[in-house]
């Protein structure tokens, strides 16, 4: 599985470390309640709003360089869309990879 990076985020800051510092803060202040909606959103069946969830997740996915996890959460975002949870594991194993990377920055 491919590993979280800051690559995209010291390509946008041009070199500006307080930058960088402010976008990873704001990652990690969002990106668990974000994830927890997502999970209590998928607990209940609640397809359209997990996709929502998804779609929001996948930018912080993006953010962090997860280029193959971006198309993956993309497909399922879709499948959420068409009442499936198709991609589902996969998906839980990215939000857990990037859970895991936050720890360490």
């Amino acid at each position: 599985m491919e590993q979280p990076n800051l690559s995209y985020i010291e390509s946008m800051s041009g070199g500006d470390k307080a930058f960088e510092q402010k976008l990873i803060d704001i990652i990690k202040a969002e990106y668990p309640s974000e994830k927890q909606v997502y999970y209590n959103n998928i607990a209940e069946d609640n397809f359209k709003a997990a996709a929502e969830n998804v779609h929001k997740l996948k930018h912080k996915i993006s953010i962090l360089g997860l280029e193959k996890s971006y198309e993956l959460a993309v497909k399922y975002e879709h499948n959420l869309i068409e009442n499936s949870k198709e991609g589902k594991e996969d998906f839980e194993s990215i939000l857990q990879n990037i859970t895991d990377y936050l720890e360490t920055i």
